[in-house]
């Protein structure tokens, strides 16, 4: 075999599978389409100027061909990056998982990444992952954080110049940021009138953890309870299972023992529930009890447990919507500073009478 022929054979020919596979590009768009390169262009940035009729044609093309655009070339024409940032106080707590889910889910629709950095419930480390994700030069963050009082953090976020969402936390002083977050107090406040419904009078709390959430719901306990003459123990603390259980064996511990026992967050409730399980208290008899967010153990504990219950997966699509009007990519163009989404109360038996005294 000549050399010509040989070179020739070691060519792939592009009909057969063994080709490489051509990505196709903006001008198989528009040629598929039928349409202009700048129209498909005005429709895949979004251009409000673009007739259903072109923009169907041009969508249609797109998924019939696999077209991808670049992001970086897109980033460089808009002098964005197409990402978006999120600290997030721990990852390991599904509360957190939920929210990332529910704001990677709206910014990926609207054509933008996430990075991600996780602080492990280290306050410091949060203030270090601000800055880390400036300097990566995402367009806006998104932040739920450890404590958003810490002194490392509350500097972050003053000398931070990108559009922030601060989700369910307090805004520090001398902050810009949007802030979406949760009614606390509602669903806490119906929880506590269940129990006095039942006839407790005599309640326990252990809070913990990120300033607003834990200020609100104490906040609606002993409000609520004030009016009736109940009385409630108030253990505060750490935020995580251990601080659960420490703090429950501290409120099982006391002579009388309270009625109604409420664990103001998902983690500290799962420590409860091992020091109410290691002392054979039986939850819905000896105690009642009610929790915080609907995961997993609170569904699979016999009885399952009562909880204040929030949508995380809405609070995160909702801060990731607030980011991209602040970004420019929605149509309104004044972005409300602070939503509020509600939070429910789910009864179960865990709550019941209080135990007949001895």
């Amino acid at each position: 075999m000549s050399r010509k022929a040989r070179d020739a054979a070691s060519v792939p020919d592009p009909r057969s599978s063994d080709a490489p596979a051509i990505k196709p590009g903006i001008k198989e768009v528009a040629r598929r389409a039928g349409v202009a390169i700048s129209s498909v262009s005005r429709v895949l940035s979004g251009h409000p100027d673009v007739s259903p009729t072109m923009r169907d044609a041009v969508n249609n093309a797109v998924r019939e061909l696999g077209y991808r655009p670049n992001a970086l070339a897109r980033g460089l024409r808009s002098q964005r990056s197409m990402s978006v940032g999120f600290a997030v106080a721990d990852i390991a707590n599904p509360i957190f998982a939920d929210i990332v889910q529910g704001a990677e889910r709206e910014l990926r629709a609207n054509g933008y990444s996430l990075l991600l950095t996780n602080s492990e419930g280290d306050a410091e480390l949060d203030a270090d992952n601000i800055a880390l994700l400036e300097d990566r030069q995402v367009d806006g963050l998104l932040l739920s954080l450890t404590q958003e009082e810490n002194p490392d953090v509350i500097r972050a976020l003053r000398s931070c110049q990108l559009p922030m969402v601060l989700l369910d936390r307090d805004k520090p002083d001398g902050v810009k940021a949007l802030s979406a977050r949760f009614d606390h107090r509602a669903g806490m406040t119906k929880a506590v009138e269940h129990l006095l419904g039942l006839g407790h009078q005599d309640f326990a709390m252990i809070i913990g953890g990120p300033a607003l959430p834990a200020r609100d719901r104490h906040a609606a306990v002993e409000q609520t309870l004030w009016p009736s003459g109940g009385r409630c123990m108030v253990v505060e603390g750490a935020f995580g299972v251990e601080a659960g259980y420490r703090a429950t064996l501290q409120v099982l511990g006391r002579t009388p023992r309270p009625t109604a026992l409420i664990a103001a967050g998902n983690t500290l409730m799962a420590g409860a529930i091992r020091a109410l399980h290691e002392l054979d208290v039986h939850v819905g008899t000896d105690i009642s009890f009610v929790g915080c967010d609907n995961v997993l153990i609170a569904e699979l504990h016999q009885p399952p447990i009562a909880v204040v219950y929030r949508d995380a997966g809405a609070l995160g699509e909702q801060g990731a919507k607030m980011l991209l009007t602040a970004l420019g990519s929605k149509d309104d163009p004044d972005p409300i500073e602070e939503v509020v989404l509600p939070t429910e109360f789910l009864p179960t038996p865990s709550c019941g009478p209080p135990p007949t005294q001895p």
